[in-house]
């Protein structure tokens, strides 16, 4: 960080564009995009380093209203183009904002590449369970029964759990979040920005016009204490209005026990996120409503090298045994012929 930026502090206010929000009144994205705007300023990081990218859909406006560089790329694509700008200047803090029709559907294969490589980006999915922008058709994450204008009878399609393909992808870094809780939502936007590699966060968005419902088990104040658990390292899985209920395992299955019985804490599981087998936490990721309560936190946080890092090294020693070489030579190397 240079000596001008340690000595003016950034705040929230330099990183808020001069261009009009227009997203639908209610909706999450507003939330969201305040705890980011709250963040940034907070890592110390100088804008001109900080780049936003968006696929398509009403996330996607996302790098309009943020006072730093940004594109609006093509659907699906924005880890691909977030993948180039990182391995043209490592030095940049690269995040990608897509949502699950954008980023699991037509973005589903430059994902989880992104992801397998380990690439130093953070990635952020807005999952509200339906195509927003197109105006109401179902995505891969809506529920099997939902009906919308593109499954009138409601959707056959199995959804897709997007922390479990992370997690699948082999994923560093993975969290999940909610729009309303913007304490929770700004620690794991920290956290997010503070790993180094694949940091993958999905965070639970309704539509408050195509699918205002979607989350209501998680956001209620009668009925989300009992539907989610938070996830706090080094502590045991426990959730609950009154903090009376557990996670244990049962052979290989976890099941839910009452705290008020015979039953203690030191039988539960306790979290642990920076396990290098990923079993653990995809085993958290397959506890799903009703059955079970929902996890909230991080889930999987380990070291790895990242696709950048690795990348450049190779580049030196590639250099360093061959010399720095030429493009001209490169052009007229091997098989080459001269047409008269």
């Amino acid at each position: 960080m240079s000596e001008a930026v340690a000595e003016s502090k950034l705040t929230r206010k330099d990183f808020v564009s001069d261009q009009e929000v227009r997203w639908c009144p209610g909706c999450g994205d507003y939330a969201i995009l305040a705890q980011m705007q709250k963040v940034l300023p907070e890592l110390g990081i100088p804008r001109e380093n900080i780049v936003f990218v968006s696929g398509i859909g009403c996330s996607s406006r996302f790098p309009y209203y943020m006072n730093t560089y940004g594109v609006h790329s093509i659907h699906g694509r924005a880890p691909t183009i977030a993948t180039g700008i990182k391995s043209a200047n490592p030095d940049l803090s690269v995040w990608v904002i897509t949502g699950d029709g954008d980023g699991l559907s037509i973005g589903g294969n430059h994902l989880l590449h992104s992801l397998r490589r380990n690439v130093d980006l953070k990635i952020l999915l807005f999952n509200n369970r339906i195509y927003g922008l197109t105006k109401g058709q179902y995505s891969p994450t809506s529920l099997q029964g939902h009906r919308t204008k593109s499954t009138p009878m409601g959707s056959i399609d199995y959804p897709l759990n997007p922390i479990s393909v992370a997690l699948s992808a082999e994923a560093t870094f993975v969290a999940r979040t909610q729009d309303t809780n913007t304490k929770h939502l700004s620690m794991v936007l920290q956290r997010a920005a503070e790993h180094k590699g694949a940091a993958f966060v999905e965070i639970y968005q309704n539509c408050v016009v195509l699918n205002p419902t979607a989350w209501d088990h998680t956001t209620k104040a009668d009925v989300r204490d009992d539907n989610i658990v938070f996830l706090e390292e080094g502590k045991p899985l426990i959730f609950g209005k009154n903090l009376d209920k557990g996670i244990r395992m049962n052979g290989t299955e976890p099941e839910i026990v009452s705290l008020d019985g015979d039953i203690t804490e030191d039988e539960l599981v306790v979290h642990q996120e920076g396990r290098e087998n990923a079993s653990y936490a995809y085993m958290l990721s397959r506890m799903e409503y009703p059955s079970m309560p929902l996890p909230f936190g991080v889930l999987r946080s380990v070291d790895k090298p990242s696709y950048t890092d690795m990348m450049f090294d190779q580049v030196e020693a590639a250099v360093e045994a061959k010399g720095a070489g030429d493009l001209n030579s490169l052009f007229n190397a091997g098989d080459t012929w001269v047409v008269d």
